[in-house]
């Protein structure tokens, strides 16, 4: 007869999940084990690739095909005393589909493909309850306006009756916590819940994870990439690489003493995002005087909606120095950022971009030959490397795309696409392979290498570390610090990650709703912020001590309040 402890509810013995190739089975998931607690949060840790959503997803039976349960056991002790093996279940019973969604429910890392975009929310959250309980009608809408509520979505009346594209990315994250809390289930598998959302966002959905796993008692299994939101949420923590485990234990153990060498590189990949990077200590300081590469005055422009997207904006940038822009989503950062390019055409404002013979042009007003000149000394790096790599052509065809543009032909062009990938740290004898073939990391390499290939001047990366782990993160920040000082370039580095921009940028504009609120050295910014806006941004970045945790008490930004000017950060937020 199987047997657990009193205070576990879900135990995972020596999980195996595979998926048949062509050259035969590969090992997702490889003898993985642990246990959920109540009230507990255990953190499953690790870059992407090493098994985290695969073990998520084997525990509620819904691997993608043709990937399969090998062998282990996932025993769940039921409401009712009993002890069920879910490993043993069919995948398209009955039995496994009680167990979805009503005694452990699953929390999606992207809530725009999770979401349905023809329902209305209300919809979405009730079917649940329909399936599960039967309710229907008025007790319906009655209980999904409760779990709107308990998820602190605003005016819930009329929140129930919208539709998901009206959502923010972080309201959206919302909706799908209130879908997954319908049923009051016992266990919460939550998959990279906040990696696509701001630091404010995350703090938020962190806290309210937490507190209603308070209210709720449940046991919560939250998967990440993120050392920082380990620090902050864990209670106890398993690090997995390549389908194994490589290390497991109380979340205080595994940061200050770790056991295993990948476990301390993961760990240390975060910490040096804490200081500014060495190559930036060692570089002489630009000179204040320099006259500016690009002179950005005054610059709006206001969407068809009667959105002021970008708002009086001004800003410059020196030769050689990388500024920072930053703000939560919606700011208008990325906005701002194509109208340097006129991919927007921006309705007010001069941008004047010095030219290499010394004359300026402005490149709001430009025709388009001088346009067409000046995109091949301004180029710009995407947020999504997936998204922005078409997928019919090799890596070779698009690192030559700019080069055949720029004329350049035959024998010449092909040298310089091996040099530029040699320089961005990929072999050029996989110029033939298609970008699918590459991971994360690798595809933002291909989009660096493209964006360098006609030796820009300035380069506008764009969220261009987002969407990587966090060992990549600093590995692709010193690629781009590194060729800065080999090429002579300028940067424009747009970021919702106030850590990103303190270890690579000399200087920092902080925009919020179209217009910036402050700008400065990033030192000054950082440690001694004059707007309460930039102060809440950084009291919400995920500290990697758990002995520290901050983002409890963190400081949130009240736009309809006074702003203050002249507040130093308080004592208890030491950010150095």
């Amino acid at each position: 007869m199987m047997r657990m402890e009193d205070d576990v509810i879900l135990k995972v013995e020596d999980l195996a999940t595979s998926f048949p190739t062509r050259t035969g089975l590969f090992n997702a998931v490889d003898g993985v084990s642990f246990a959920l607690k109540r009230g507990k949060t255990l953190c499953v840790v690790g870059e992407s690739g090493s098994g985290k959503s695969v073990t998520a997803r084997s525990i509620l039976q819904i691997v993608d095909k043709p990937g399969r349960i090998d062998g282990g056991s996932i025993l769940l002790a039921r409401p009712d005393g009993s002890i069920t093996d879910l490993a043993s279940l069919d995948p398209r019973g009955r039995d496994i589909r009680t167990v979805r969604g009503k005694e452990i429910a699953m929390i999606f890392q992207e809530p725009m493909s999770s979401l349905s975009p023809v329902h209305r929310i209300g919809t979405q959250i009730g079917e649940t309850l329909r399936i599960h309980f039967g309710i229907r009608g008025q007790a319906q809408r009655e209980r999904v306006l409760e779990l709107l509520r308990q998820v602190e979505i605003p005016r819930p009346e009329t929140a129930i009756d919208r539709y998901t594209f009206e959502f923010s990315g972080g309201m959206r994250q919302r909706v799908m916590i209130a879908m997954a809390l319908a049923c009051n289930p016992q266990v919460l598998i939550a998959d990279e819940p906040t990696t696509a959302l701001d630091v404010t966002t995350q703090a938020e959905i962190l806290s309210l994870i937490k507190k209603l796993q308070t209210a709720h008692g449940m046991a919560v299994l939250f998967i990440t990439h993120d050392m920082g939101v380990v620090a902050e949420i864990a209670d106890d923590v398993l690090v997995m690489y390549r389908g194994k485990v490589m290390e497991q234990g109380p979340v205080e153990q595994i940061f200050h003493a770790p056991a295993n060498a990948y476990t301390r590189g993961l760990i240390g990949s975060v910490v040096k995002l804490e200081t500014k990077a060495e190559v930036r200590l060692k570089r002489a300081p630009i000179p204040e005087d320099a006259p500016p590469l690009l002179d950005v005055k005054n610059l709006s422009l206001t969407f068809p909606s009667g959105l002021k997207a970008v708002n009086d904006v001004s800003l410059f940038v020196r030769p050689g120095e990388t500024l920072g822009i930053v703000g939560e989503s919606g700011s208008g950062k990325t906005t701002m950022g194509r109208c340097l390019l006129r991919i927007y055409d921006p309705e007010v404002g001069t941008m004047v971009f010095r030219r290499p013979d010394g004359h300026s042009v402005d490149i709001r007003t430009a025709d388009r030959g001088d346009l067409k000149d000046i995109r091949r000394e301004v180029r710009m790096i995407f947020q999504d490397p997936v998204n922005s790599l078409s997928p019919r052509k090799t890596v070779g065809q698009i690192i030559a795309e700019p080069l055949k543009l720029a004329g350049m032909k035959g024998r010449e062009r092909e040298d310089r696409v091996a040099e530029l990938m040699q320089q961005v740290g990929l072999e050029p004898a996989w110029r033939e392979r298609y970008p699918h073939a590459f991971s994360g990391g690798q595809r933002q390499r291909i989009g660096i290498a493209r964006a360098i290939a006609v030796k820009p001047r300035l380069i506008v990366a764009d969220e261009a570390t987002s969407a990587l782990d966090v060992s990549l993160r600093s590995q692709m920040l010193d690629l781009m610090m590194k060729l800065q000082d080999e090429l002579g370039l300028s940067y424009i580095f747009i970021s919702h990650d106030m850590s990103v921009i303190r270890y690579m940028c000399d200087r920092v504009a902080v925009m919020y709703r179209g217009r910036i609120v402050e700008v400065g050295d990033t030192d000054q910014v950082v440690h001694n912020p004059t707007h309460d806006y930039t102060r809440a941004l950084l009291s919400a970045i995920p500290h990697p001590d758990p002995r520290d945790r901050r983002i409890h008490k963190r400081f949130r930004y009240d736009a309809a309040a006074p702003v203050a000017l002249t507040h130093p950060l308080p004592e208890t937020l030491d950010l150095s």
